[in-house]
C-alpha cells in the first residue's frame, strides 16, 4: 500500500485566538490558548485519518516540545523514522487567529531544522510512495543540500509533492531550479501560486506554473472557500468548495493537502480527490486548531449532504 513521506518539519504551535493583533509595542488579552502539534504535522493526521500509511522522515528534540511532537504523532499512528535528536527541543511557533480567521506565524526552529543523508537514508521509498516536500525544508542551511541530493536520486516512480509554502517567493534560486524537474504534484493556495509566480491572478499563475514544471506535474491550487483549480497541462479544472461558518483558517489548506493524497493513493482521479479534499478544508475552518482535518466518515458525509 502507498505510504506518505514527509520530509517537512513537525513544530508545537502556540495557538492563540484573539480579537485583533496589537499593534507594535502593544498588548492585548487572548480569548484561548493551548499548546498543539503542528507544521508538517496537520498534513500528515490528515492523510493517516484518510486511511493513509505516514512515515516521518524529520527530527524531533528531546525537550518537552519534542515529547509533545511525538505523542501527537504516536496518537495519530504516525511512524517515526528517527530517535529523537540530544541536545536540542523541537520547535515552536506562535499561531495568531483573529476574528476575522486571519492568521499570523512567529516561528523559531529547532531540532527538526535539520537532516542529513544519513537521516534520509533510514527509509527506503517504494514505488507506490508520496514524499511531501515543505518549501520551508528548503531554507534551511543544515536541511536543504541532503534533503535536495536525496529526492534527486529518488527512483521517476516515487511521487514528489511539493509544497512552497509561504516563504518561497520565485522560482529563481539554484536550489529552487534544481527541484522543480523532479515536482510531480504542485500544492498551494492562490496567494503563494500568485508570490511563486510574479503573477496578479489565479488564472495567470497555473499557465506560469507550467511553465516552471515538467508537462505532466498535477497543479493543486486552494481558492479558499471558492474551492480549488486541479489538473495538468491546459486541462485544469475549477472544483467548488462548501459553504460553512469559518472560526479558525489555521490548518485548512493542509487539511486539504493531506486528503487530497490520501485520495490519490486510493486510486481516485485527480478531481475526485480534490472535491474530497474541499470538503476536508470546509470542515476544518470550523473547527480552533491547527490539525483540525477530519477522517473518512466525516468528509463522506458532507460530500453527500
Amino acid at each position: 500500500m502507498p505510504r506518505l513521506l514527509h520530509t517537512g518539519q513537525v513544530i508545537v504551535d502556540l495557538v492563540m485566538a484573539l480579537d485583533n493583533l496589537p499593534v507594535s509595542g502593544g498588548d492585548v488579552l487572548a480569548r484561548s490558548a493551548s499548546f498543539e502539534a503542528g507544521g508538517g504535522f496537520n498534513v500528515m493526521a490528515a492523510a493517516r485519518r484518510n486511511g493513509l500509511p505516514v512515515v516521518y522522515l524529520g527530527r524531533h528534540g528531546n525537550g518537552r516540545f519534542g515529547d509533545l511532537a511525538r505523542a501527537a504523532m504516536q496518537a495519530e499512528g504516525i511512524e517515526i523514522a528517527l530517535p529523537a535528536s540530544s541536545g536540542k527541543d523541537t520547535g515552536l511557533c506562535v499561531a495568531l487567529t483573529e476574528a476575522t480567521t486571519e492568521r499570523t506565524f512567529i516561528s523559531h526552529l529547532g531540532a527538526e531544522g535539520e537532516l542529513s543523508a544519513e537521516d534520509l537514508a533510514r527509509v527506503v521509498p517504494r514505488a507506490d510512495d508520496y514524499v511531501y516536500v515543505s518549501g520551508y525544508s528548503l531554507l534551511l542551511e543544515g536541511k536543504a543540500q541532503p534533503l535536495l541530493d536525496w529526492l534527486l536520486a529518488l527512483p521517476r516512480e516515487v511521487v514528489v509533492v511539493f509544497d512552497p509554502g509561504p516563504l518561497v517567493k520565485a522560482p529563481d534560486s539554484a536550489m529552487m531550479r534544481a527541484l522543480l524537474s523532479r515536482i510531480d504534484i504542485w500544492t498551494s493556495n492562490g496567494p503563494e501560486a500568485l508570490a511563486f509566480t510574479g503573477a496578479s491572478d489565479i488564472a495567470t499563475a497555473l499557465s506560469e506554473l507550467n511553465r516552471h514544471l515538467p508537462a505532466e506535474a498535477l497543479l493543486v491550487v486552494r481558492d479558499g472557500p471558492k474551492g480549488c483549480w486541479v489538473g495538468r497541462g491546459s486541462e485544469i479544472e475549477h472544483v467548488p468548495g462548501f459553504k460553512v461558518q469559518a472560526v479558525d483558517s489555521n490548518g485548512a489548506g493542509d487539511a486539504h493537502a493531506g486528503v487530497f493524497i490520501a485520495g490519490l493513493a486510493k486510486g481516485l482521479k485527480p478531481l475526485e480527490a480534490a472535491r474530497r479534499a474541499n470538503a476536508a478544508a470546509a470542515l476544518a475552518v470550523t473547527r480552533w486548531g491547527p490539525a483540525t482535518s477530519p477522517g473518512i466518515a466525516e468528509v463522506d458525509s458532507l460530500l453527500t449532504e
